[in-house]
């Protein structure tokens, strides 16, 4: 199969990498010097490339922020009879502009990224594919996210935001929280050294993808039921509560069992 994928990032050289020995591949990105990492690739820096390339599947990498505009820019020049995907983690518009392209698609969310996730073990990570769309483009997908033993689950784009706004909303916020508290630590414990590490990690990632993943409209009830929990444990605190504080944490202990 002829791919394009587009963005030569982080999770683009990724896909590059994996797929390029079993498929003709190609990268297009707008900054020939992001194209020095990717390999055993053509390396597209203009339309009319793409356009002789003739892709039958185009996989949208680029940072979230310009997701649709990569979309708009490239589907001029594409075959009629293509697939377009993304991999984004926030779906926000895609819907609306899958239904009006024309195109077949297929969206799915790899739910690790480089920052945390080792790509030579991914069999504890999960991958989303959405329902909605083209079903051959959706056994690609399956497909290859079974070849790096993903565990993978299907949801509606509307499903996946609701899991997406839980699963990544809550630990964001209380990263954030962490970070905007903390002093520097001559000697930090262990658990200490590990939330800075997550914190850092987490605040690698690109600014907007996270604004986005922030603003989803259903984030604002994840964040104040974090707010509930903070006021429960600090009255629990500050009134010295042992039965409280015994009660609350056999509550938490089993949330995470």
């Amino acid at each position: 199969m002829r791919i394009l994928i587009l963005g030569a990032g982080k999770m683009g050289s990724f896909f590059t990498d994996l797929l390029s020995f079993q498929h003709e591949t190609a990268v297009y990105d707008t900054n020939p010097h992001q194209l020095r990492f990717v390999y055993n690739t053509y390396r597209f820096t203009s339309l009319d490339e793409i356009k002789e390339f003739e892709p039958e599947l185009v996989i949208n990498a680029v940072t979230v922020k310009y997701t649709l505009e990569a979309f708009r820019q490239v589907l001029p020049v594409l075959p009629k009879d293509c697939i377009i995907s993304d991999i984004a983690s926030v779906k926000t518009g895609l819907k609306k502009f899958y239904e009006e392209s024309g195109f077949r698609y297929v969206s799915s969310h790899p739910m690790f990224g480089p920052t945390f996730a080792s790509l030579s073990n991914l069999s504890n990570e999960n991958a989303i594919i959405i329902t909605e769309g083209d079903h051959l483009g959706r056994i690609f997908f399956k497909d290859l996210y079974q070849t790096l033993k993903l565990n993978i689950f299907e949801y509606s784009f509307e499903a996946h935001d609701e899991t997406v706004a839980y699963s990544l909303s809550i630990p964001f916020v209380s990263t954030f929280v962490f970070a905007a508290v903390m002093k520097h630590q001559e000697a930090p414990g262990t658990t200490f050294k590990k939330h800075m590490n997550i914190a850092r990690g987490l605040l690698s990632e690109d600014d907007y993808l996270l604004q986005e993943i922030l603003f989803n409209p259903r984030t604002p009830s994840q964040v104040a039921n974090i707010r509930t929990e903070l006021k429960n444990l600090l009255t629990i605190i500050e009134n010295k509560d042992a039965e409280g504080m015994k009660r609350y944490l056999t509550k938490i202990r089993e949330n995470i069992r």
